[in-house]
């Protein structure tokens, strides 16, 4: 009878993971393999033929194509670090059992996550507009003398796209570090206090290194999400002026949507951020291994 049961058990749980793994088969890596072999073919719109790595090399001589990775790179090497830390000192303070109304302030951080993509992407651009809140404060207090043109300069568009990603997303991550500060013993912090270490002093040298877990596990998917940046460029700056902001992602939008389509070059870029993603998560697990 127990037999049976455990056997029933058994049939249950492969059922279900066996449903799942069709699923993830069909809609994730059938379709990745498709875009592999479209990688492959040459021509616009329909009119494709298979012409091997000439996609791939096409990309050596594309300087959209460098100019759209090295912005992209640039919002993840700036954008990243700032907005780790400043998520997990948030999470720091927010853990205090003795600060009061913790739940309104978590409430308040988190609540730009929940913000619709492309209405927070237009509030930001009237925000840092030329007669926007942003460019009248600092005029009324005197810092410049005349209005700053944000969203039209090459250096402050990206300035503006990193504020943005930094306002979002900061409280999301923000939750992954409350979480895993309720697993950490209060003794080691008590310990901490009684020998005299100062706030930072903890938060850099008992923190950080006993999260490094999760912080491995944030970067990867703050990566992941830089390198698919699309919608707050599109309606922030639609990649201007010039190339200037334009990434990756927007970059293989319009190979597919709005310049002649060329599916098959669209798909090889596709694949090279791909490869980039996995290049760095292996670098930075080794950076992480070394570390310990």
């Amino acid at each position: 009878m127990v037999r049976k049961e455990k056997s029933k058990y058994k049939l249950t749980g492969w059922s279900m993971v066996i449903a799942a793994s069709v699923f993830v088969l069909v809609f994730s890596y059938v379709p990745m393999i498709q875009a592999f072999v479209l990688s492959l073919k040459t021509g616009k719109g329909a009119n494709l033929t298979f012409n091997g790595l000439a996609n791939y090399t096409r990309m050596l001589k594309d300087s959209v194509f460098w100019k759209t990775i090295g912005n992209t790179l640039f919002y993840a090497v700036i954008q990243i670090p700032i907005m780790i830390i400043l998520s997990l000192f948030i999470a720091v303070l927010l853990n205090d059992p003795k600060l009061k109304l913790r739940g309104i302030y978590r409430t308040c951080i988190f609540l730009p996550c929940v913000t619709s993509l492309v209405s927070y992407s237009i509030l930001f651009k009237n925000l840092f507009a030329v007669d926007g809140l942003v460019n009248q404060l600092l005029l009324k207090i005197g810092i410049i003398d005349k209005a700053i043109p944000f969203v039209l300069s090459d250096g402050w568009a990206k300035v503006v796209i990193i504020i943005a990603l930094i306002w979002r997303y900061t409280g999301y991550y923000m939750i992954f570090y409350l979480s895993a500060l309720q697993n950490v013993d209060k003794s080691v912090y008590e310990a901490a206090k009684m020998d005299g270490s100062s706030f930072f002093n903890t938060f850099f040298k008992i923190t950080m290194p006993m999260l490094k877990p999760i912080v491995f596990l944030t970067s990867i998917m703050a990566l992941n999400s830089t390198l698919q940046l699309f919608d707050e460029v599109v309606n922030l700056t639609n990649g201007g002026p010039g190339n200037a902001t334009r990434t990756i992602s927007q970059y293989i939008y319009d190979l597919s949507f709005n310049y002649v389509p060329s599916y098959g070059y669209a798909a090889a870029v596709s694949y090279v951020v791909l490869l980039l993603i996995v290049i760095i998560t292996i670098v930075q697990k080794g950076i992480m291994r070394e570390k310990k």
